[in-house]
Parts: structure tokens; sequence; C-alpha cells
């Protein structure tokens, strides 16, 4: 369906992919409106671990847009001083082969984490990489938009859209009507929801996955670690973050339990770990399409309906953000966005 250039645009999600579309988008001159159903980065904006990487162990249908992430990382640092990101680097070993690369040995991998206990014979080290505070970077992003003209809603629940012949003209919300030439659907898991009272059928997952703060000492990693052990970073005020996978909802399972398991695998395999107590330990609730592959454009059933909706969020915020809004204003079409299309789940279905 052809969708045709607009101003008036409101975006429904604001997480660190709604706020980066929002800022985009009125940087580029559009009418803003960003509205949330709670408040801003509450949903898995809050629990991501924020690990901006190029890298992917298997055949990758978005590598265009994975390897454009650290530049456009570095292209909203300059031009949103908020915006804070570690530039530290990561060191990964243990799960599979070391790439020639980015190999180093065990001497380099001890001048950069000296706290290791068992340092392995080689790892990969991607010095370009990055982290960030997710939801000081949604804040930021916020911030910029409400510069440029945005407006902020929170607390403000979708009901249902308006629509006129095939063609959207609003969102219904608790708080009125909000007229619009475009819909941008960025609502992390909620965004299948939405889809459906257009009558679209997204499969998008509710990916599940553990998120851990501890309070413990200062520069105990310098990098970012991925190992088969521990995926630790430092965050903000000197606190340790940890991801973990997942496993089920039994007793032995549940975040608190798994906390205090990897806290004792932290002390296992770093030197003065004297103390480490989980501040918080949460499952964070990820978008992940059926296929793996993020959904990204226009809804075929109703024209001005545009989707973001993926994993990793974090990491493609800023690259998607960008080239999503030059598609909306401009018209122009990504080609990092090919296999994202959301017409490859509901081509053929009816409305």
């Amino acid at each position: 369906m052809e969708n045709s250039p607009n101003n008036k645009i409101t975006v429904i999600g604001a997480g660190i992919v709604g706020a980066s579309l929002a800022y985009h988008l009125a940087t580029k001159g559009a009418q803003v409106t960003l509205i949330e159903a709670q408040d801003i980065a509450c949903g898995v904006t809050a629990t991501s671990f924020a690990w901006i990487n190029t890298t992917h162990p298997t055949p990758d249908p978005i590598a265009q847009l994975r390897g454009a992430a650290i530049q456009e990382y570095h292209r909203l640092e300059a031009q949103l001083p908020g915006l804070q990101i570690r530039w530290n680097g990561a060191l990964t070993y243990g799960a599979a082969p070391v790439p020639s690369a980015n190999r180093i040995s065990r001497s380099q991998i001890l001048d950069l984490e000296p706290n290791l206990k068992h340092p392995p014979e080689q790892a990969s080290y991607a010095a370009e990489e990055g982290a960030l505070d997710a939801v000081a970077a949604t804040h930021a992003l916020v911030k910029g938009a409400q510069a440029h003209g945005a407006k902020v809603l929170t607390q403000t629940r979708v009901l249902g859209f308006a629509t006129q012949g095939d063609q959207v003209t609003g969102v219904e919300t608790a708080r009125g009507f909000i007229a619009a030439d475009t819909v941008v659907l960025a609502a992390g898991t909620g965004t299948a929801k939405l889809a459906k009272m257009l009558g679209a059928a997204l499969p998008i997952n509710a990916s599940p996955a553990i998120f851990i703060r501890y309070k413990t000492h200062p520069n105990l990693v310098q990098t970012l670690i991925s190992s088969p052990e521990m995926e630790v970073r430092h965050g903000a005020g000197g606190t340790l973050l940890a991801a973990e996978d997942y496993l089920d909802d039994t007793p032995e399972n549940q975040p608190m339990a798994i906390a205090l398991r990897t806290a004792e695998a932290i002390q296992n395999e770093l030197h003065g770990v004297v103390s480490i107590e989980p501040e918080l330990a949460c499952v964070g609730l990820r978008p992940m399409p059926a296929d793996g592959i993020p959904i990204i454009g226009y809804l075929p059933q109703v024209g001005g309906v545009y989707v973001c909706a993926m994993h990793p969020g974090v990491m493609l915020a800023a690259v998607v953000g960008r080239l999503a809004s030059e598609e909306i204003i401009d018209g122009k079409a990504p080609s990092g966005f090919g296999p994202c299309r959301p017409d490859r789940f509901v081509r053929g279905l009816a409305t």
C-alpha cells in the first residue's frame, strides 16, 4: 500500500526504540506526539543489559543494520550531551572458537582485566563496542525530541484507532483523541495487541531474560565480559550489572535465586570481590518476532501505520530511529529494512 510523507505523527511506546523514533522524527520537522501507557523507559528498556555490539554467531539477515549500530550511537552522542556511553570494549571467550580478527592472548587479557582469576589462553576483544544506561539514554532522547517540539504523554493508554477508508486518522486514548497522519507502533511486546486492533496478526513473542544489578566494589571489571560463567559490566555508580538466560519459573530458577548463583560465579572468577549483594533481579520481556528478525515498516492493511518491533532493541535503536524517520518523512526505503517488512507475516491475511 502506498504511504505518502506526512508531518503529524503519533509514536506509541516510550522505551528506547519509541524515544529514538520520536527524536529523529522531531528533528526532521514532524509534529510528534509520543504516548506511553505507563512511564518513560518502564518496560523492557529498564531491564536491558544494553550491550552495543555488532557481532552475531550465525548468518545475519540484519547485518547491515547491526554493522551501523556503533557509528549511529557516536552520531547521537554528538547531538545529545545527556547521552553517555561507556566505550570500554567487550571481552568474549569460552562459548565458541575465537575469530582471528579480534583474537588476543592470555597476557593481553590480563592487561585488560587484571582481576580475572582464570583467564583463558585466548579471547576475542572488540575495542569499539560499548554499553549504555538504557533508561538514561531514553530520557535523553525524549528530552531531545521535546527540544524539537515533540509532545510527550505518559500514563496514556491506547483504546483504539480511528480510520477513514483504509487510512489511519488518529488514536483513541484514555485521555482523548489524538489526530495523526501516521501512527508508529513501538510498544515492545504490546505491539502485537495494537496491530491486532488494526486487523494485522504480528507474531511477536515475549522472550524472557534475567537482568541483575549488584552492589559491590568499583572497578572489578574494566570492559564488558561475556563468558560461559558470567556476562557482566559496570553500570552507573559503580554497580555491577549481569545478564542471565531465563530457565523456567520453578523456585530454584526465580530471578533472585539465579542472582545469588551468579554472584557466587562472579566471586569465583574475579579477585577482589569481598562482598556482592543483589540490588535488583528481575525478568525482562523482550519483543521477539517469531522468525527472530525485526519487524520494521508499514502495515499493508491500513495506510499510515508503521511498526518497529525488534530485539535487540537497544542496539538497533539509533540506526532504526534515523532510517525509519527518513522513510516516514522523506519516503526513502532503506535497503537494510528489506528482510524486516511486516508483510512477510500479514500478506494475504484477512483484516
